[in-house]
C-alpha cells in the first residue's frame, strides 16, 4: 500500500507540474495574459465532474464484480486446467485479455486473482512472469467494452461533442480496424508471454503458504447473528435479488429500444447491478465496494486538474496552435501513427485514459479536422496510445501488484518486451488498415 500511495503522490505532482507547463505555453504561444490564463484554468476546473464520476464507477464496479464469490470460485476451478507452466502462462494471458476487453477494472483484478490461483496449483511456473502475463492483458482495454475514449464520445453531452458529435461504438470499438488490432494482440500476447518463460534454473516460484487469502477464512457467518431488522436487511438475499432484477429489467428495455448501443453509463449500469446480484447480500456488496473505492483516489483528485488544463488549452487558443503545429509535420499517411505515438508519450505524464482524452482531445480533434481524416479513428489512436505505454507505466499495475505481493520492478522487464512488440503491431494496424 505504501508503493501505491507513493506513486499516487508522484502522479499528483505530475499533474501540478503539467498545469504550470501548459499555462506557460499558453503565455508564450498565444496572446493570453496571466490573469486570463488563471481565469481559463479556474473556469474549466469543474467541467468534468460527471465524467470523473463515470471513470470512478468503471474502476469500482469492475473491481467489485471481479471480487464476487462466483468469480473467485470459477477461477479456482479454471486454475486446475493447465498442467504445465507454459499452459498456465498462456491461459492467464487469455483470461486477462478477455476480462480486460470486457471491463478494465474487472480485468485487472480477475487477472491478478487468477495468477495467484495458478501459482498455487501449477508447479514450476515463474511467479513474476505469471503476474506480468496477467497485467499484459490490460493492453487491450481501450479497444474493448469499457474503453473510456470510445464510450465517452458515444455518450450524449460529452465534453468534445461540439467537435466530434456523438460517435457510435460501431465506428470505434466495433470498427474493422479496431477488431483486427484486438484479434492480433489476442494471438500475439499469449505467444510472447510463453516465449519469455525463463530457464528452469532462473525460474522464481513462490512459497504457496504466502498465497493463502486470510479474508477467505472470514466466512459470512454474520447472517446467523442478524437479530435486528436492520441486520436482516443488510444480509437479505431477497433484497439484492429484487434490486438486481430491477436493474436487469431496465437493461432489457434499453436494449429493446436502442440495441447494443453502449456508452459509459450503460456499461457502468450493467456492472453495478451484476455486482449487486452476484455478491448476494447488500452487506457483502458494500464491503466489496469499500475495498474497490480505495483505488479511485487518484481519479477523484486529479481529474479536476485535467479539466483545468483543458480549460486553458481551449480558451487560450493553445489547442489550436498545437494542432496546427502537429498538422504541419504530418501527412495523410503518417498522421494516424503519429497520433498513436504522441498519445503513448503523453500517457507517461497523464496516466489515465479519461484524463488524457480531456487533455489531448482539443488538440488532436482539431488537427484531424484540419487534415480531413476520420475523427473517430483519431480518437481510437489516442485511446490505443494510452493503453500501449501502460505496459511500462506502473500506475494501473498497482492493483495487480498489491494482490500479487510484488513490486513494479519484478514484472517491468517482461512488460517492456510486450511494449515493443505490441507497439509495432498497433502502429502497422493504424498505418495499413
Amino acid at each position: 500500500m505504501q508503493v501505491s500511495c507513493s506513486f499516487c503522490t508522484r502522479t499528483f505532482l505530475f499533474v501540478i507540474i503539467l498545469t504550470f507547463f501548459v499555462a506557460g505555453l499558453s503565455l508564450v504561444l498565444t496572446d493570453s495574459t496571466p490573469i486570463q490564463v488563471v481565469e481559463y484554468w479556474g473556469g474549466g476546473f469543474w467541467s468534468l465532474l460527471a465524467f470523473t464520476m463515470q471513470m470512478v464507477l468503471v474502476l469500482v464496479t469492475g473491481h467489485t464484480l471481479a471480487s464476487s464469490p462466483i468469480f473467485k470460485k470459477g477461477l479456482g476451478s479454471l486454475a486446475s486446467v493447465p498442467k504445465t507452466p507454459g499452459q498456465a502462462i498462456v491461459l492467464v494471458s487469455v483470461v486477462s485479455l478477455l476480462a480486460c476487453w470486457v471491463n478494465w477494472g474487472f480485468g485487472l483484478v480477475i487477472g491478478a486473482l487468477f495468477a495467484r490461483e495458478l501459482a498455487n496449483k501449477v508447479d514450476g511456473v515463474d511467479y513474476r512472469l505469471l503476474i506480468a502475463s496477467a497485467y499484459s492483458g490490460f493492453l487491450v482495454w481501450h479497444g474493448g467494452l469499457s474503453g473510456s475514449v470510445p464510450l465517452t464520445i458515444a455518450t450524449p453531452k460529452h465534453f468534445s461533442e461540439n467537435l466530434i458529435g456523438i460517435v457510435p461504438t460501431s465506428e470505434t470499438i466495433f470498427s474493422a480496424y479496431n477488431l483486427v488490432i484486438v484479434a492480433a494482440l489476442f494471438v500475439l500476447i499469449p505467444l510472447m508471454n510463453r516465449l519469455m518463460m525463463p530457464a528452469k534454473d532462473q525460474t522464481i516460484t513462490i512459497d504457496r503458504s504466502l498465497l493463502e487469502d486470510a479474508n477467505s477464512l472470514q466466512a459470512a457467518a454474520v447472517e446467523a447473528d442478524a437479530l435486528t431488522p436492520a441486520d436482516r436487511l443488510e444480509n437479505s438475499r431477497l433484497l439484492s435479488m429484487v434490486t438486481g432484477a430491477l436493474g436487469l429489467c431496465f437493461l432489457a428495455l434499453y436494449v429493446r429500444e436502442n440495441g447494443w448501443n453502449l456508452n459509459l453509463d450503460i456499461v457502468n449500469f450493467i456492472f453495478l447491478f451484476l455486482g449487486i446480484l452476484l455478491h448476494g447480500t447488500p452487506r457483502r456488496f458494500l464491503e466489496a465496494v469499500g475495498n474497490a473505492v480505495k483505488g479511485s483516489s487518484g481519479i477523484i483528485i486529479q481529474f479536476p486538474f485535467y479539466a483545468g488544463l483543458m480549460g486553458i488549452m481551449v480558451s487560450s487558443g493553445l489547442a489550436t496552435a498545437l494542432s496546427e503545429a502537429f498538422v504541419s509535420i504530418s501527412t495523410e499517411s503518417t498522421f494516424h501513427v503519429l497520433v498513436f505515438w504522441s498519445a503513448g508519450l503523453v500517457n507517461f505524464f497523464v496516466p489515465s485514459g479519461g484524463g488524457q482524452w480531456a487533455v489531448q482531445a482539443p488538440v488532436m480533434l482539431e488537427a484531424a479536422q484540419s487534415m480531413d481524416v476520420s475523427m473517430a479513428k483519431t480518437a481510437m489512436e489516442v485511446a490505443w496510445g494510452d493503453a500501449w505505454t501502460n505496459m511500462i507505466q506502473p500506475f494501473w499495475a498497482l492493483p495487480a501488484l498489491a494482490i500479487a505481493g510484488l513490486k513494479a520492478k519484478d514484472i517491468m522487464g517482461f512488460c517492456l518486451i510486450i511494449l515493443f512488440v505490441s507497439g509495432a503491431v498497433i502502429s502497422l494496424g493504424f498505418f495499413l488498415l
